[in-house]
């Protein structure tokens, strides 16, 4: 091994380890954030009891979440050292079946370990965790017909996108970054279209919404804000969980909003109307254009840098695999620029609590009572047993929304 190559897979090696000390140390100063006093804005919401469970919950799900990310790490150090790579891409040029069926092969082997090894932490988390704290409705079948489904969809889905990406590195020679940056990039918008109609309903069942004072209230508001849209639905969330949601689906005149049935059931017109408001208010700020303009940006860079280091030879050398591939060398990169994108993942975070905020402003600007928005983020918090006092540390690198006390004090502001 060359002194690049033993370079680049120490950089590789501290980038993992770094990585998981930092997920550890961010989910420590989390769990140190904690305090028994309830914040004086949820007096009459939670009693001591419930607060108490929802510390209890937090505590859980991270620990599950500080053992899993070492248990993964360290099994990834391991498989690296050994020499897995190496041997995983002599079993998938076994067949001889030329380059993109092999790098399909290749990533299979790579991802169905991963799969079993992620199985037991799922399991825990929905059938212990969950359950202990009275969130889980899904039957032993439903995880089950779940899992299968995820794993056919995810595998066709996934199968098609890395050999689109696979052909155009083969054959497309020095522009192959930007067709298949702008390919995959098709083929994901094309995703969102269908998944309201095609893939959604696979693992949900959506009904109209029906009529009633809840959709005259709903309709006239979209209405009013000349937000067309095909129609307004319940999901039955309740068959996997009694958490509360909604959201938009699809695009355009297929644009849909979806409500989960446990969220109608726990609250009022008004603060239902002032939830779809929010989400609203991102389309009418243009919050989805904006970021698939930040995504299209970010994997655009991606493309390029990979266009750069995927035939490298140290790089290969680092990984002790001897017969450069197209399909080797973007897992190689994906180890690479974790860093890379684990910056620009911060960033689109800090832009999506922007959003959010503009969101809330948007809900009050159109008539809506600061009260009723503020009441419905207090009930899904305490439904959801949200944590009310995160780390700043923990909200600048993996949040996407602002903790909810700053959310509601910044729609006060707007009283």
């Amino acid at each position: 091994m060359t002194t690049v190559a033993h370079k680049i897979l120490g950089a590789i090696l501290a980038i993992l380890i770094g990585a998981c000390l930092l997920d550890v140390l961010v989910n420590w100063l989390n769990l140190r954030q904690l305090t028994t006093r309830l914040p004086s804005e949820f007096e009459g919401y939670y009693d001591a009891a419930r607060y108490q469970t929802a510390q209890d919950y937090l505590r859980a799900n991270t620990r599950l979440a500080m053992i899993k990310t070492i248990v993964f790490t360290a099994m990834i150090v391991a498989f690296i050292l050994a020499g897995g790579f190496a041997l995983v891409d002599q079993a998938a040029r076994y067949f001889q079946v030329g380059p993109i069926v092999t790098g399909l092969i290749f990533a299979a082997l790579l991802i169905t370990p991963v799969f079993f090894i992620q199985l037991p932490f799922a399991v825990y988390e929905t059938f212990v965790i969950e359950e202990r704290y009275g969130f889980n409705r899904m039957t032993v079948g439903t995880f089950v017909l779940d899992l299968l489904k995820s794993a056919a969809l995810g595998g066709v889905l996934g199968a098609l996108a890395l050999a689109l990406v696979l052909w155009f590195f083969e054959k497309a020679g020095s522009w192959a970054w930007v067709y298949a940056w702008l390919g995959l990039f098709g083929f994901q918008l094309f995703l969102v279209f269908i998944a309201p109609v095609a893939i959604m309903p696979l693992f949900n069942k959506f009904t109209p919404l029906p009529p009633g004072e809840l959709r005259q209230a709903i309709e006239t508001y979209a209405r009013a804000q000349d937000f067309k849209m095909q129609g307004v639905y319940i999901m039955d969330g309740s068959k996997r969980s009694s958490k509360a949601n909604a959201m938009f689906t699809g695009f355009g005149r297929f644009r849909r909003i979806v409500l989960y049935d446990t969220l109608v059931k726990k609250h009022t017109v008004p603060e239902l109307v002032s939830v779809l408001a929010h989400e609203i208010g991102h389309y009418q700020r243009r919050h989805i254009y904006k970021f698939l303009l930040i995504s299209l940006a970010g994997s655009g860079l991606m493309f390029f840098i990979l266009s750069l280091t995927i035939r490298s030879p140290a790089l290969f050398q680092a990984f002790g695999v001897a017969t450069p591939s197209v399909y080797a060398g973007i897992v190689f990169f994906g180890l690479l620029y974790a860093p890379i994108d684990m910056t620009l993942s911060v960033f689109g975070n800090w832009v999506s609590r922007r959003f959010e905020y503009e969101a809330d402003a948007f809900v009050v600007s159109t008539g809506n009572r600061p009260a009723s928005m503020i009441a419905a983020l207090k009930k899904l918090s305490v439904d959801n047993l949200s944590n009310l006092t995160p780390h700043p540390f923990k909200v600048f690198l993996e949040y996407s929304h602002p903790p909810v006390l700053q959310r509601i004090e910044a729609i006060r502001r707007r009283e």
